[in-house]
């Protein structure tokens, strides 16, 4: 009887060990799992990009080839990559110079002023007019903003927001893909590292865009501005595509589009290149057709006034700025 009621003790006993292991092992189970999930939610607030328009970040400037065009023009992207850990928001820069001229560097001064800003900013190269005609350099384009999302994370940038800034013609090819991001024409290059990358954008920014390049045409031909007219005649071939692939008319016409990504449109009062009676058209066209879109008209100001440092050159650098900001709310 003794030795049944000591067998007993030494049952519960081990019983009680074994419950006192389980709920050990069960408290420590529980708190692995609440310190891995702490840190999920720590990474994907971090991924998150935050934008601080004041801010000011050292840059690191690097020039790599994105493609090669069919004339074996190697095309470059200047990136632009603000110094930290990111991840920054991620803006394409599409240069002007009337679709015949001018290179990524055309922006230089704006480009460098976003990025310090705590943007990673990659201006591309296009096709010139004199190489291939409409639509190379919007093929190019669409191409950049794929390359772009695919390599943003290594310069620690956002590759699931896409922003672009296009000046002049380069604004024009902005807006031709705010209207057609699914365009198979435009989107005729194959991205081969990540051919399932689309070219959505999530934000479109521009300074003194060819909204309608046959009323700029109209405008260079009551002005007798023959370099400007024959800028026109080099880029659309046949000319008929004037019509085709233009902005203003696109929105006339009521094409088919998905949902419109927020514009910027900023211009001078004084620009007799674009004038600003067809950026407020445009601008009017837009929101009939359900877009954002904020028109920003600068004083005293040229077609280029960005080139030249002035107060309106501070204004416009700060209202992009603040357009970015507004992409990115706290």
């Amino acid at each position: 009887m003794t030795q049944l009621i000591s067998n007993q003790n030494s049952f519960d006993s081990l019983s009680s060990k074994w419950l006192f292991l389980k709920a050990s092992l069960l408290a420590l189970t529980s708190s692995l799992l609440f310190i891995n999930l702490s840190h999920a939610q720590s990474t994907a607030s971090e991924s998150v990009p935050h934008y601080n328009p004041k801010a000011n970040f050292e840059i690191k400037i690097t020039e790599i080839p994105y493609r090669t065009n069919a004339s074996g023009r190697v095309l470059k992207a200047r990136i632009y990559e603000p110094v930290g850990k990111g991840p920054f928001p991620t803006m394409v820069d599409f240069h002007g110079g009337a679709w015949n001229n001018k290179d990524r560097f055309a922006e230089e001064p704006m480009d460098r002023a976003i990025a310090k800003s705590g943007v990673l900013v990659v201006a591309v190269d296009l096709t010139l007019a004199g190489d291939a005609p409409y639509p190379a350099n919007v093929q190019d384009a669409s191409y950049a903003i794929r390359w772009v999302k695919h390599h943003a994370p290594q310069w620690h940038g956002d590759s699931k927001k896409i922003g672009i800034y296009g000046s002049s013609s380069g604004g024009h090819v902005a807006q031709l893909l705010a209207l057609r991001p699914n365009d198979p024409r435009y989107n005729a290059i194959v991205l081969e590292q990540n051919p399932k990358i689309d070219t959505s954008i999530a934000y479109v920014a521009t300074r003194s865009p060819i909204s309608d390049p046959f009323g700029r045409f109209a405008n260079a031909t009551r002005l007798k501005r023959d370099r400007m007219i024959n800028n026109h005649y080099t880029y659309f071939k046949p000319f008929e595509t004037i019509h085709e692939a233009n902005p203003q008319e696109i929105l006339d016409r009521n094409e088919p589009h998905g949902k419109l990504p927020p514009f910027l449109l900023m211009y001078g009062d004084l620009d007799d290149n674009v004038l600003p009676v067809l950026q407020e058209k445009f601008t009017a066209a837009y929101r009939r057709a359900g877009g954002e879109i904020q028109l920003r008209e600068f004083k005293d100001s040229e077609h280029e006034w960005v080139a030249k440092e002035s107060a309106q050159t501070d204004l416009a650098r700060a209202t992009l700025k603040a357009f970015i900001a507004k992409q990115y709310p706290r």
